[in-house]
């Protein structure tokens, strides 16, 4: 039997659980606007916000509601700092590449403290240091190149030996004024914002059809449809795809733990490595002697890991390091890694003209969909961006560069594709399903995800994912199922709760249970 008490901390992200509810409406009418924005998170509220300011009319379409899917269980640094990025693109796409990235990245982190300043959100908003640091000796050349790299891209990066962490490190790399902020808050504020420069926004939702042309065309769940010249698909992992993007995108989940430290011994910086499985760390303010230590890690491809293992991994490093309090919360955040580590913004494919999307931010989404909303915008408006080249999804010349890893992307999915069907089954039959517990059972000879609650009662629904067919897995710590090809998630009655899938997975009656 699944003991969720054996996992600590409360099942909820701290933004989720200090902030209310929204109730916006749902589509119910045909609508016309300017632009459709698809997905109301960071990156879709963000582009929405800066088209409002244009004098443009703008709906947000949102599947469930704002700022509570990605954005909501994000750990919210606003950084330009994205590891060990800027020697890669340096050595893979040259030395203007990465000033490009550099200055687009470190652009995203003081738009939020000017849209902080001009419209008077209270969003605990800090500015802190950024360290990618090490503890393995030999790490530091990595880490000194990395320093070089993000130094001659115009950041105030440092190489340094020492932190504030209570434990030793071999080196990091520093880099100065980058942010923290409440991503809940901000979002929440700015939606509110949005709403008084008479943009519209529309939750459950759910956009299951676009139709490309002059005008375009989005429809949604309720058989309503909204008619725009512009559409931008900013939905985490596009729940359209036109140019094959999801081929060129890798799902990764990642746990967190939260507990409160006094505030005296609190690191003032943001931390990340890649050692251990990913560790991140920050802390946001609590009460006044108090602020909560969040860390992230045990990356896991959705529908693969163990995650409730994972949790409990997690939890004893942030304990065995740090000098914190019970944990008060968990949650898991998902990301999509781009196989060029350049995100995917701008036009959706080669023909498209009045069609766009933001996506494969690589766990960088806060400063990505920061950037995302202004960069979208000025191409909707016809303007110039020097970096609309470098994030455009079009782009070709990384595609020799790229084609190891997405390679490596395709030969996972086809793993689970066919893999998983070869298996004969997950389970013998339904009756060894615990209560609490969730299984691919093959009921009359064919695949069925069952969970069972803890009451006993079965519910069944199909096992292949609604987007591309692949088998589902069940997630026992989030008791969700997963699919480990492209990371759509859904809850145990079927219903979507993450895409790139739209349709919920058919339900199932389970015959003499």
């Amino acid at each position: 039997m699944t003991d969720q008490r054996s996992l600590p901390g409360q099942d909820e992200s701290f933004w989720m659980a200090t902030t209310g509810a929204t109730d916006h409406p749902a589509l119910n009418e045909d609508i016309t606007v300017d632009v459709a924005v698809v997905g109301g998170g960071i990156a879709g509220l963000s582009t929405a916000w800066e088209l409002a300011g244009t004098g443009r009319t703008v709906a947000v379409l949102e599947a469930d509601r704002i700022a509570a899917g990605v954005t909501g269980y994000t750990t919210a640094k606003v950084s330009a700092l994205h590891t060990l990025v800027y020697d890669r693109l340096r050595r893979t796409r040259g030395q203007d590449a990465a000033r490009l990235y550099a200055r687009s990245q470190q652009g995203a982190v003081e738009r939020v403290a000017e849209i902080v300043a001009t419209v008077g959100i209270a969003c605990d908003l800090e500015r802190a240091p950024a360290y990618t640091y090490a503890t393995d000796p030999a790490a530091v050349p990595g880490l000194k190149a990395e320093a070089d790299a993000a130094a001659a891209a115009g950041l105030s990066a440092t190489y340094v030996d020492h932190t504030e962490l209570p434990f030793e490190v071999s080196g990091a790399v520093r880099v100065d004024a980058q942010a923290l902020f409440h991503p809940r808050k901000y979002l929440l504020a700015l939606a509110a914002d949005l709403r008084a420069k008479g943009g519209l926004i529309f939750e459950r939702s759910r956009a299951t059809g676009l139709s490309e042309g002059s005008p375009c065309q989005v429809s949604v769940e309720s058989r309503h449809t909204v008619t725009a010249r512009d559409v931008v698909v900013a939905t985490h992992f596009p729940v359209f795809d036109r140019a094959l993007i999801f081929s060129r995108l890798s799902p990764r989940r990642e746990l967190v733990v939260a507990a409160p430290v006094a505030a005296e011994l609190a690191p003032t910086g943001m931390y990340i490595t890649q050692e251990e499985g990913k560790r991140s760390v920050r802390t946001a303010p609590l009460e006044k002697d108090r602020r909560l230590l969040i860390v992230t890690g045990e990356s896991f491809t959705p529908g693969t890991g163990a995650p409730r293992e994972g949790f409990r991994r997690l939890d004893a490093w942030m304990h065995a390091r740090f000098p914190v309090g019970d944990t008060a919360y968990r949650w898991a955040a998902q990301d999509n890694d781009s196989t060029d580590t350049v995100p995917l913004v701008g036009p959706f494919h080669v023909g498209s003209r009045h069609t766009y999307v933001a996506t494969g931010f690589g766990g960088w989404g806060m400063s990505g969909g920061v950037m995302a909303g202004r960069l979208l915008t000025e191409l909707i408006e016809g303007d110039e961006s020097p970096w609309a080249a470098l994030y455009d999804p079009r782009r070709l010349a990384s595609t020799l560069r790229e084609a190891p890893a997405l390679l490596r992307q395709q030969a996972h999915v086809a793993q689970h594709f066919v893999g998983d069907r070869l298996r004969t089954t997950h389970v013998d039959s339904v009756a060894e399903i615990p209560p609490g517990t969730g299984a691919v059972v093959r009921v009359n000879g064919r695949r069925r995800a069952v969970y069972r609650d803890t009451d006993g009662v079965v519910q069944a629904v199909s096992a292949r994912c609604t987007h591309l067919g692949c088998l589902v897995a069940f997630n026992d710590a989030e008791t969700v199922w997963e699919c480990p090809c492209h990371g759509s998630r859904f809850g145990v009655d079927g219903s979507v709760r993450q895409g790139p899938a739209v349709h919920p997975l058919a339900k199932w009656d389970v015959p003499g249970d």
